[in-house]
């Protein structure tokens, strides 16, 4: 056989075997969410279409944390067919921009392994201000409060606060707005420092926390 036959053959037998290669494409491997204030998950779709000349198998679908399920309805992908990976994120009580990460593992040669993101950028359903409350050492036990509003899309109609520290007091009072709560705290004195966490519930599935505190009397100088 010359050279120019074998040439030839091995063109053909290149191009059959890249024709026959299994290649599952993906419609987008990274999805931004925006779930709306009080929203307990987000749910992201990522579609996908066997468009080689064989069967591909999913072997494998895992996720970066425990916070996030992925799942799929079957592991073998015929020549054309279409299906989607389905990854549920859990948010608990996070908020701002959480990104997450689902390998998927398949018998592809040319891409056995893909990583697909889930960005889920999270509003707050309450907004606190401030945060904390404190007083110096000495300082007249007054009571100083915090302001809880919440998110637009979020409805409030009470809210409950327990401090984890029993020298303070709280009490709670709607405001002038709708979903706009006072939180009244109050120290018994401020002789001696200590701190509280504020755990502060209401008709959301999730609390959230303040801090209060008193500042311990400076420490005397000996002469």
């Amino acid at each position: 056989m010359n050279l120019i036959a074998k040439n030839f053959l091995g063109a053909v037998f290149f191009g059959t075997l890249v024709t026959a290669q299994a290649q599952l494409a993906w419609e987008q491997q990274q999805i931004e969410l925006r779930p709306k204030a009080g929203d307990t998950e987000a749910v992201a779709n990522f579609k996908y279409e066997n468009k080689g000349s064989k069967p591909v198998r999913i072997n494998n679908v895992r996720s970066s944390c425990g916070c996030t399920v992925a799942s799929l309805k079957k592991n073998e992908v015929a020549p054309g067919e279409k299906g989607e990976v389905t990854a549920t994120f859990k948010i608990g009580g996070r908020t701002g921009v959480q990104q997450k990460t689902v390998t998927v593992e398949t018998d592809d040669a040319a891409q056995p392994v893909t990583n697909l993101v889930l960005k889920a950028v999270i509003e707050p359903a309450v907004v606190l201000q401030p945060v904390m409350v404190y007083w110096e050492s000495g300082e007249a036990p007054k009571p100083k409060t915090i302001t809880l509003k919440a998110n637009k899309d979020v409805s409030i109609t009470k809210v409950d606060v327990g401090s984890s520290a029993p020298e303070f007091t709280t009490r709670v009072e709607k405001g002038s707005a709708p979903g706009e709560f006072t939180i009244s705290v109050q120290p018994k004195d401020t002789s001696r420092g200590v701190n509280a966490t504020l755990t502060i519930k209401s008709d959301l599935p999730q609390p959230v926390y303040a801090s209060a505190r008193v500042t311990p009397p400076a420490a005397s100088t000996a002469r």
